[in-house]
């Protein structure tokens, strides 16, 4: 699975996915999954790099010390919403507002396609951000600019 960054917006971003040939319903429902999966984590502030005490601790974590001091302390760091997984062709896409989570997010996200890819679902590519000009972005209310003189 090739991965690919255009322009990126974490508050506005567009995930892309190419395949080889038009998904499957089952397809698509392993790729839905991935999605809700990764951002019910994110809702619930799983992507805190502020708090990563574990990964920090290093290979040895027999008998830790977890300090939930820290864990309390540490900023919020939420996904904010999701749109709808879309199909056009050989592509899906969804939206999502990746609100204060941190940047690992999307390792975590790339690291969990990459293995569907492997074993369940061959994704060519992901794109992260931008937009595909043979299949644009729906305008949102917010870009339109409405005259109140007119």
């Amino acid at each position: 699975m090739q991965v690919q960054f255009r322009e990126f917006n974490p508050f506005d971003v567009w995930l892309w996915l190419e395949f080889s040939t038009v998904p499957s319903a089952s397809e698509r429902q392993y790729i839905q999954e991935v999605f809700d999966s990764w951002f019910l984590l994110g809702k619930l502030g799983g992507f805190n790099g502020e708090n990563l005490q574990v990964q920090e601790e290093g290979m040895e974590l027999s008998y830790m010390s977890y300090d939930t001091d820290i864990a309390e302390k540490s900023l919020m760091s939420l996904m904010h919403n999701m749109g709808e997984l879309e199909s056009q062709g050989t592509w899906l896409r969804c939206w999502f507002d990746l609100g204060t989570s941190d940047a690992f997010a999307l390792d975590v996200l790339i690291n969990a396609l990459t293995q569907l890819s492997q074993e369940y679902v061959e994704i060519d590519r992901l794109i992260i951000g931008g937009e595909n000009p043979d299949w644009p972005l729906p305008i949102q209310e917010s870009d339109t600019f409405y005259d109140s003189d007119s």
